[in-house]
C-alpha cells in the first residue's frame, strides 16, 4: 500500500486519530507495539490559524511518529485551505482531513461527519486543500448521517476524483455515534468498487486479533485502522499483526507487564508535558482501561484514578503489579465505551 511516496507495506495498521487520546505518549506505545501510521489529535482549522499555542503544541512530531498525519477539521473551505498550509510547515507526511467525527459540537456546526450533509462542500473542501499543498492528502469519513441516508460509495469516488490519496472509513453514521455495531458491509462496497483506485482503510469494532481478521476477509481493505480498541491495550497491534501472520493467538499479558507499560506511557507523558500532575491527570482515560476484568479491582480502580501525584499513582501501581503478579488481563468483552 502507498500514501504519496511512502510505502507503507502489506496491510498497514493505523492508530486512528483520537481527541484528547492520541497525543506523543499514546503514540509511542503504540508505535512501540507495531502501529504503522499515526495521526495527531485532530485539530480545529480555526484555531490553527489564529495561532492558538495549545493547537500547534498537538502537531509536534517526533522522530518515532513517522510516518505521520496531521488531521484537520472544519466547517469552512478557506480556514481549512489556510490551516492545511500552516499544517504542512510542520512536515507531517500527510494531512488529513476529518470528514467523519459525529460528535455534536463538531458536526453541528457543519465540520466533521457534519459535512456528510453537503457533500459537494466536502468534495470542494477536499480539491480546495489539495491544490494548496504539496503533500498527500488523505481523509477519513463515516458511511454517512443515519440508516437512511449512506452515501459512503459516491462519496469515496467523489473524494477520490478530488484528489484524496488514501480513504479511512468508520463502518457507522453519524447518527450511531459509537453505539450499536459497525457495518463493514458498505466498507466492502467500497473496495470492491471498480471505479476506485486509492487505498481504502477500514475502522470500527478492531477489538481482538480474531475480529480483525474477520472484518478483513470480509472487506478486502488495503489497511485495518485501531482506535478505541487501542485504549488502555497498545499491543493490540502486535496480536493483530501476530494473528493476520500465523493464525495463533499471543499469550495474554500478565498484570506485572500491564504496569511496567502504564508506567511507560506515564513517563514519557511527564517527559512531554514537563508537569507530573498535569500528566497524571492526563493519563486517567487511559487508567480505567489498562486493568479489566480483575476481580475485587474497584477499590483499587477508584484509587487510582483518584490519585493526582505521580509518587502516588506509581506506589498504586507496585500494589497492583504485587497483588495480581499471577494473573493475566483478560481483554474478552471489554466494550468499545
Amino acid at each position: 500500500m502507498k500514501i504519496g511516496k511512502h510505502d507503507l507495506g502489506n496491510l498497514p495498521l493505523f492508530l486512528a486519530p483520537m481527541e484528547d487520546v492520541t497525543y506523543k505518549s499514546f503514540r509511542y506505545m503504540c508505535k512501540k507495539y507495531g502501529a504503522d501510521v499515526m495521526y495527531t489529535e485532530f485539530i480545529a482549522s480555526e484555531a490553527l490559524i489564529r495561532d492558538i499555542a495549545r493547537t500547534k503544541k498537538k502537531m509536534t512530531i517526533f522522530d518515532f511518529d513517522r510516518p505521520l498525519a496531521i488531521q484537520i477539521y472544519g466547517s469552512n473551505i478557506e480556514s481549512m485551505v489556510e490551516a492545511a498550509k500552516v499544517a504542512e510547515l510542520y512536515q507531517p507526511d500527510f494531512i488529513d482531513l476529518n470528514f467523519g467525527c459525529p460528535m455534536k459540537k463538531i458536526a453541528a456546526k457543519g465540520a466533521g461527519a457534519g459535512l456528510l450533509r453537503d457533500i459537494p462542500k466536502m468534495v470542494k473542501m477536499a480539491e480546495e486543500v489539495v491544490k494548496a499543498v504539496g503533500l498527500p492528502v488523505t481523509a477519513k469519513t463515516r458511511l454517512g448521517w443515519d440508516h437512511d441516508d449512506m452515501p459512503i460509495v459516491e462519496v469515496a469516488e467523489r473524494l477520490q476524483d478530488a484528489g484524496i490519496q488514501a480513504l479511512a472509513i468508520h463502518g457507522r453514521t453519524r447518527s450511531q455515534l459509537y453505539t450499536g455495531e459497525a457495518d463493514w458491509s458498505l466498507i466492502a462496497e467500497v473496495k470492491k468498487n471498480q471505479r476506485m483506485k486509492i487505498p481504502i482503510i477500514g475502522n470500527g469494532d478492531i477489538t481482538d486479533p480474531e475480529k480483525a481478521k474477520a472484518l478483513l476477509d470480509q472487506s478486502g481493505v488495503d489497511g485495518l485502522m485501531i482506535g478505541r480498541g487501542s485504549i488502555g491495550r497498545p499491543w493490540i497491534f502486535s496480536e493483530v499483526r501476530h494473528y493476520l501472520k500465523t493464525g495463533e493467538l499471543m499469550p495474554p499479558p500478565t498484570v506485572p507487564f500491564v504496569v511496567e507499560n502504564v508506567k511507560d506511557q506515564l513517563n514519557q507523558s511527564v517527559t512531554w508535558k514537563d508537569d507530573p500532575r498535569r500528566a497524571v491527570l492526563e493519563m486517567r482515560r487511559h487508567f480505567a482501561r489498562y486493568f479489566p476484568n480483575l476481580p475485587d479491582f474497584k477499590d483499587l480502580r477508584v484509587t487510582l484514578l483518584r490519585a493526582d501525584e505521580l509518587e502516588e499513582v506509581l506506589r498504586i501501581l507496585d500494589l497492583i503489579a504485587e497483588k495480581y503478579a499471577g494473573l493475566c488481563v483478560d481483554y474478552t468483552n471489554v466494550g468499545l465505551k
